[in-house]
């Protein structure tokens, strides 16, 4: 079993969305003794966003007359995909920033949504290459959304990890949640908490 495990927080040991990935995958370690862990840190190591050098490359396919830093670009898209696709487990640290996820990991998505990769487009639509695995999403947000009016109109980030999830093919999608940690130390702790009882429930 192999575990890509995924951070893109910036906020190092201030991080609850770190913390909880690391007890998540933990926790998978303890259920699936010997499992390989490929670990992707975004925030140290950020891939650049999509701008006009590196587009041809990453999204359009372009071979021929790289320059060093399109070379470069083509080696950390391949490297990529190749982790995502080797991946029977993929852990994804997705805290909420501006209703969304954080930069980091936009530029990481960007990059694994690869064309004849992880889908391909048919005469009948879009189709999915990347199922049979199963993604742990740790989503932190520093109010409280699930379940209330604001849910459907502001939540651009569970939202958008699931659509673009189910736009790969991946169809085993678990959200463990933490809400309202920026609300005080008290509901900071009750956060994490409820989050670390779901993670022992779904592992």
């Amino acid at each position: 079993m192999t575990i890509l495990h995924i951070d893109s927080s910036p906020l190092g040991t201030a991080s609850v969305s770190r913390l909880l990935t690391e007890r998540l995958v933990h926790a998978l370690q303890t259920a699936q003794p010997g499992a390989t862990v490929i670990q992707r840190d975004l925030a140290a190591a950020p891939p650049d966003h999509l701008g006009a050098e590196a587009l041809p490359v990453v999204k359009f396919g372009q071979t021929e007359d790289l320059t060093p830093r399109q070379q470069a670009e083509r080696a950390l898209t391949d490297q990529l995909v190749e982790e995502f696709l080797a991946a029977d487990t993929v852990v994804i640290g997705a805290p909420m920033y501006n209703f969304s996820v954080p930069t980091q990991l936009k530029a990481w998505i960007d990059r694994v949504a690869q064309p004849g990769r992880t889908f391909r487009y048919t005469e009948a639509g879009p189709v999915g290459l990347a199922g049979g695995r199963t993604v742990y999403v740790v989503s932190t947000r520093g109010g409280r959304y699930a379940g209330t009016p604001f849910e459907t109109a502001m939540d651009h980030q569970e939202a958008y990890l699931r659509a673009v999830l189910g736009f790969f093919g991946v169809t085993e999608i678990v959200v463990i949640r933490a809400e309202g940690v920026a609300l005080g130390a008290d509901a900071r702790a009750e956060a994490i908490a409820a989050a670390e009882a779901e993670i022992a429930r779904v592992v």
